[in-house]
Formats: structure tokens, C-alpha cells, sequence
């Protein structure tokens, strides 16, 4: 599905939501980067009109992200803004290579219990880096999720500890009022029907209309211009295109651009596909997401704005959940977005800047609300440990590292508990627990892989002498090959050296033993369950 008339109204209603929420991320992005403010705005667009147009994904939105700022400071740092949109551009071109090869399927490997804890973890983080906005002290700009500076201020409670000490009854008044109408809205029968006015509309109205009056009656609770939306102004379209960014094409023989763009666009990737993954898992319409045709959407749009200045883009996750939360239901959302913030910016840059980022704050903390549910935590729990550890590490991993860092430990757990269950037989003998004369029943796991060999050898190993052992492959769709030269080995010589008789039981024709070499006709069959149990009463 693309987008359909049947949705028109929500999605337009959505894309209106996501431009809000979008607006301060593309702009503070842009100043945490070291980037001019234009920049991200350039970035919001491209990544909402184009890249929205040609996603693979029906709910995904793209634009500036977090997760590359470190990457961006260091990059404009070191080689100049010119020449680093250069580096946008190949990484683009890198993006869109991947897409065309069909490297996009590796999203399909993030096991789930990563990407919820990732998602968890980023609805933590937006409440602990919107906390500070909510109550009024700006130290970090909007939309840095991640410590970025060394110093004694970037603990993960420090900066908000320090943040109350500078608090500004203002923006409270404004956040917990912000706060009262999302929920109303969330909660309220009657409110929850009108589906023209989005709750998030609604606050950033009341928010600047309390402001304003603040601000016209002289009260000391009126907001400063510095804890309000800053947007770039224009006087004129010459002065308007005067701030778009031209690269520096010589820059193309730099051997250290084509490094950073081999990394923006790994790193960018990475991320792309997490978000794409965690957007599918929230879709109410459980659509899935094409990972190449992003891989491509997303490499067009970084070719367009590293040329016209702006900065590399990626699937966002916190875009994304505002987007579905809002009601989105197909592309048409997050090309909105992407018009609502070429139009305004155009044109009403001064409205924009009454905003209180207080309002801004409130939207984005219900939304991080629901990301860290308690039912998800719940949830995790009762699916059992192979799931909760690998989810709570995620969690904590993100949390208190970074977005790649996080998922990557997460993973490794994830993995480390997938390759424990491999390697466990659906039945393992414990001699104690064996009664002579009982036969005992070896069913083998639907894929027996190398992994099983270590749980099939001692079980094999710990047979009692004289024993009657079948072993059932009727679940089983595949072994390796190093498991039938064990079951082989055992045929041939450790069942005779312990005189165990032993039956084979729904193997395949290739996998059949009759082959093997020295073994004993009358203690090595193939049969069905059914002759076994026979034999058994007679």
C-alpha cells in the first residue's frame, strides 16, 4: 500500500503531529552537529517529501538523527562543511548501492526481544533528555539523546538534578498543562472522536497562547525567546536560498571523505533497518517493510541533501512512533510532514518561534511514555528468561551507551541464549532416572545442526550397557552432516562395545545408515513407531 484517499484525512492529521515533533529534532540536530540550523531543515524535507515518497515502509518517517551526531562533529571538524556534504553524497550513493545488491534482508535477523528493548530504551531516553526542556533549562539542545560532552554534567540523572536548580515555573505551568490536554485527549471518549484536532495540535497552540498573554501582561512566568523554538528567518527568497550550502566537489579525492562516508552510511543503515524493523512491530495494519527499497529511498535522499547542504538523514524512531501514534496509516504522513516543513519555514518562521519548547517537551514524553510501557516490561517477563535477558540488557545497553553500542550487546546476548537453545536435544537420558528393560526414546529437534552435537554425544555416551535406544527423526527436516557421522560412529562401534540395540526411526532416505559399515542387521533397523511398539509386545 502507498497511500490511499481512504486515509487521507488521518494522515494529513499525522504528518501535521510529526512536523511538530520534527521541527525542534531537525533543528537541534543540526546545532548539536556543529551544522548550520538550515541544514537539518533541508535534511526534514528531503528525508519527508522524497525519501517518504519512495520508502519501502508505509509508517516509517526519516530525517536528522541522533545516532550520527558524534560521527557529524567530528567529520565537519576535520574537513570543512563544504567538503563533509561530499561525504553525504557518496554515503547516498554507497546507500543506494546496498539497495540495489539486496543488502537490506540483514534487518530480518534482529531478534524481537532486541528490538524492543531498543525501543524501550529509547522512550527512556526521551523522557530523561525532555525532562530538562519540560521544566525550563535548554543546557542541551533539543533532540541530543546521547552524552556527546565529557564533563562532570553527563551522567544519566545528573543533567537532570542539575536541570531542577534552574527550573522556570513558566514552562512547568506550560508542560503539566500540555501534559492535562494529551491525556484528556488520550482518555476522553468525546475528545477521542474529533479526529481534526489532533491532541499535539492543541498544545502547542495553548502553548504559546498562555505565553503570549504572559508575555503581553508583563508576568515573570513568560518563557524567554531561548527556551522557544528557534527557526532560521528570511527576508526575501534571495536571502531564503542564500542559506543552502554548495559542496565542495574537489573534496571528492580526499581519501578521509570517502572514510566518513563509508561510515555515515553503515552506521546510517544500521539504523535505518532497526527502525524500519521496530516501525513494523507498531504498525496497527501489520504491514511488512520492503528493507531494500529503504536501503535505495534512503540513499536517493542523502544524494540530494549532501547537494543542497543538508545533513545526512536516516529512519527515526521517534518520528516514526509519532507518526503511528497520531494515526498514520500510509507514505502520504510523512510526505506531509516534509511539505508542512518546506511551507512553514518559507513562510511563517515567526509563528514558529513562539512555540515553547515546554510544549514540545510534554509531546514527547507521553510519547517515551508509551515506548517504556510497564506492559512491555511485563510482557518481556512472562515470555521467559530467553527473551527478558536479552531485552533488559538491550535496554540498559542503550540506555547507558548509545543506539549501535546498546543493539550490538544486546545481540550478542540474543545470540548467546539462541545458540544455548540449539545446542539443546528435545531429549536428554539421565542414567539415574532409567529403569532396565525401559526403551529408551531419543526424539530428535526439527533442525539438527552442529550446535547439537556436544547434547547428542553425551547422551549417546551415557547409555547404559544392554539398553534399547530408537531414535526418532520424524520432526526433523534437516541434520548436518557432523551429527550423522556421530549417529554412524555410535552404530558401528559404541553400540556394539556396550551391546545396545538400536533403532532408527523416520529417517530420511539419505540420511538412512543401512551404508554403514559393521553394522548389525538384527540391532540396526528402520522402522515406523508403530512396528516398534509391536516388537516392544511381543
Amino acid at each position: 500500500m502507498g497511500f490511499s484517499t481512504k486515509y487521507l484525512k488521518s494522515d494529513l492529521l499525522s504528518g501535521m503531529v510529526v512536523f511538530l515533533v520534527a521541527l525542534p529534532l531537525c533543528l537541534g540536530i543540526a546545532v548539536a552537529s556543529g551544522a548550520p540550523p538550515f541544514a537539518g531543515i533541508i535534511c526534514g524535507v528531503i528525508a519527508g517529501i522524497v525519501v517518504g515518497a519512495l520508502s519501502g515502509s508505509n509508517v516509517s518517517v526519516s530525517g536528522p538523527a541522533a545516532g550520527l551526531i558524534a560521527i557529524v562533529l567530528v567529520a565537519i571538524n576535520d574537513l570543512g562543511y563544504e567538503s563533509f556534504i561530499v561525504a553525504v553524497m557518496i554515503a547516498g550513493l554507497m546507500q543506494l548501492t546496498m539497495g540495489l545488491v539486496k543488502a537490506g534482508g540483514v534487518s530480518a535477523y534482529f531478534p524481537t526481544a532486541v528490538i524492543e528493548g531498543m525501543l524501550v530504551a529509547i522512550g527512556i531516553i526521551i523522557i530523561k533528555k525532555e525532562l530538562p526542556h519540560a521544566i525550563g533549562y535548554d543546557k542541551q539542545h533539543e533532540g541530543d539523546w546521547f552524552n556527546l560532552e565529557k564533563g562532570a554534567e553527563t551522567g544519566f540523572f545528573t543533567e537532570i538534578i542539575n536541570a531542577i536548580n534552574y527550573a522556570h515555573v513558566g514552562a512547568i505551568i506550560i508542560t503539566v498543562v500540555s501534559i492535562a490536554i494529551l491525556v484528556a485527549f488520550n482518555k476522553l471518549a468525546f475528545l477521542k472522536k474529533i479526529k481534526a484536532l489532533p491532541g499535539a495540535l492543541v498544545v502547542v497552540l495553548i502553548g504559546i497562547i498562555i505565553n503570549e498573554v504572559w508575555k503581553a501582561t508583563g508576568s515573570s512566568l513568560a518563557i524567554s525567546q531561548a527556551h522557544l523554538v528557534t527557526l532560521p528567518t528570511a527576508s526575501s527568497f534571495s536571502e531564503f536560498f542564500g542559506q543552502f550550502t554548495t559542496p565542495n566537489f574537489a573534496a571528492i579525492t580526499n581519501s578521509k571523505v570517502w572514510i566518513v562516508a563509508a561510515t555515515i552510511a553503515i552506521v546510517a543503515s544500521i539504523e535505518t533497518l532497526l527502525c524500519l524493523e521496530a516501525g513494523d512491530k507498531m504498525d496497527p495494519l501489520k504491514r511488512f517493510s520492503n528493507s531494500n527499497t529503504e536501503l535505495r529511498a534512503q540513499g536517493i535522499g542523502n544524494i540530494l541533501s549532501g547537494l543542497l547542504g543538508g545533513l545526512p538523514m536516516t529512519s527515526v524512531i521517534v518520528r516514526t512512533t509519532a507518526n503511528i501514534n497520531a494515526g498514520a496509516r500510509t507514505k502520504l504522513s510523512a510526505m506531509a510532514h516534509g511539505v508542512f516543513l518546506l511551507i512553514t519555514v518559507i513562510t511563517i518562521p515567526n509563528l514558529l518561534n513562539k512555540i515553547p519548547m515546554a510544549s514540545l517537551a510534554a509531546i514527547l514524553i507521553m510519547i517515551g511514555l508509551r515506548l517504556a510501557s510497564v506492559k512491555t516490561f511485563k510482557h518481556m517477563w512472562h515470555n521467559g528468561k530467553h527473551q527478558f535477558v536479552p531485552f533488559i540488557v538491550t535496554v540498559l545497553a542503550v540506555v547507558f551507551t548509545d543506539l549501535l553500542k546498546g543493539v550490538g550487546i544486546g545481540l550478542v546476548v540474543a545470540i548467546f541464549f539462541i545458540l544455548r537453545g540449539n545446542m539443546k536435544l528435545a531429549y536428554f537420558f539421565k542414567k539415574e532416572d532409567h529403569q532396565e528393560g525401559e526403551t529408551i526414546y531419543i526424539d530428535l529437534a526439527q533442525e539438527v545442526s552442529f550446535l547439537n552435537k556436544a547434547a547428542i554425544k553425551q547422551t549417546l555416551k551415557h547409555l547404559p550397557k544392554g539398553s534399547k535406544v530408537v531414535i526418532d527423526a520424524r520432526q526433523t527436516v534437516y541434520i548436518d552432516y557432523d551429527v550423522l557421522e556421530l549417529i554412524r560412529d555410535f552404530l558401528n562401534y559404541g553400540s556394539k562395545d556396550k551391546n545396545i540395540q538400536v533403532t532408527l526411526l523416520n529417517f530420511k532416505k539419505e540420511y538412512r545408515m543401512e551404508d554403514s559399515t559393521h553394522v548389525h542387521s538384527e540391532k540396526v533397523g528402520i522402522k515406523d513407531k508403530s512396528q516398534v511398539m509391536a516388537d516392544q509386545t511381543t
